[in-house]
């Protein structure tokens, strides 16, 4: 395994670039919208996807976007893979403008993407030849593609099924194997964009495990898109979208603590973070922005001696 790489903070401003810093990834004042064309292909209308975002983040973080639907969040996440170029502002992913077409291909291979439905992204019949494709592609000698296959596996704990068909998968195994093709191309950064969303708690559970642990064990970068709060209760810091906009930024238990400013703008939070807060609302002596039901057990406890 790569050096463990520490925790950092995350910098996100509405200022201009910090430039003592070196970030893998800096967004500035970043805009997209998306044209709709009419029936004789003249462009009808647009619709405002994203405006004015700033995002700078450190090797090595573990980010979480939040927004409802609509959002921002997934077009923000499809920029981060060039898969999607600013309309304007700037974006460089590990020191590479995404504007510049002689980058895209370096800019995909530093930051992955999984996407929502791992059905999209599996195409082989077989476990381990679907993980070795990207690195086929990319031109890796045949042994370094097996010993890239084996080692992105194991890291994600699938490598028991790597002769399995991934139609034999369930839906949390199968969203690891797509992770597992992404690692074997070795990228700095990985973007997942809801990866949780069509599976059930089980399966939510063990894919956000199985990156966590990547985070923390290979110094992967991971920016995590998702509308499901406990998800990110682990994160470094969180960003919250709303219209296109980043509204706030802060690490969990800060963005936690604004539950009336995030109820406000259509998301919940954690059960165990709300019924914190409906006592504190009530007058019991409890903190806001409780995580975890040990940790309301502990206030309570408190509360009481």
């Amino acid at each position: 395994m790569p050096g463990y790489y520490g925790k950092r903070d995350i910098v996100w401003t509405m200022a201009g670039r910090n430039a003592e810093k070196k970030y893998i990834i800096d967004g500035q004042d970043l805009s997209f919208e998306y044209l709709h064309y009419d029936e004789n292909g003249r462009v009808d209308f647009t619709q405002k996807a994203l405006s004015g975002v700033n995002l700078q983040v450190e090797a090595g973080q573990f980010i979480a976007i939040l927004g409802h639907n609509g959002s921002g969040k997934s077009t923000l996440a499809r920029q981060l893979n060039a898969l999607l170029l600013p309309c304007g502002g700037t974006l460089f992913i590990d020191g590479k403008d995404t504007r510049d077409e002689k980058n895209l291909w370096d800019i995909r291979q530093s930051a992955g993407m999984v996407f929502q439905n791992p059905d999209n992204q599996i195409i082989a019949s077989v476990v381990e030849e679907d993980v070795g494709f990207g690195p086929e592609n990319m031109g890796i000698p045949t042994a370094g593609i097996w010993e890239r296959v084996e080692k992105s596996l194991r890291d994600v704990g699938m490598w028991e099924y790597r002769s399995d068909s991934p139609n034999r998968l369930s839906g949390g195994q199968k969203q690891r194997v797509a992770i597992a093709g992404v690692l074997a191309m070795k990228p700095k950064c990985i973007v997942l964009d809801e990866p949780t969303a069509m599976l059930d708690p089980g399966g939510r559970a063990e894919v956000i495990r199985t990156v966590h642990e990547l985070n923390r064990t290979a110094g992967v970068t991971v920016i995590l898109i998702t509308h499901y709060m406990e998800e990110v209760i682990l994160a470094d810091r969180v960003i919250v979208m709303d219209e296109g906009k980043v509204v706030m930024g802060g690490t969990p238990r800060e963005i936690f603590s604004r539950v009336d400013e995030l109820r406000s703008i259509r998301l919940d939070v954690p059960q165990v973070t709300l019924l914190a807060h409906e006592l504190k609302k009530s007058g019991v002596s409890v903190p806001e922005g409780v995580l975890t039901i040990k940790e309301l057990i502990q206030a309570l406890k408190e509360c009481r001696s």
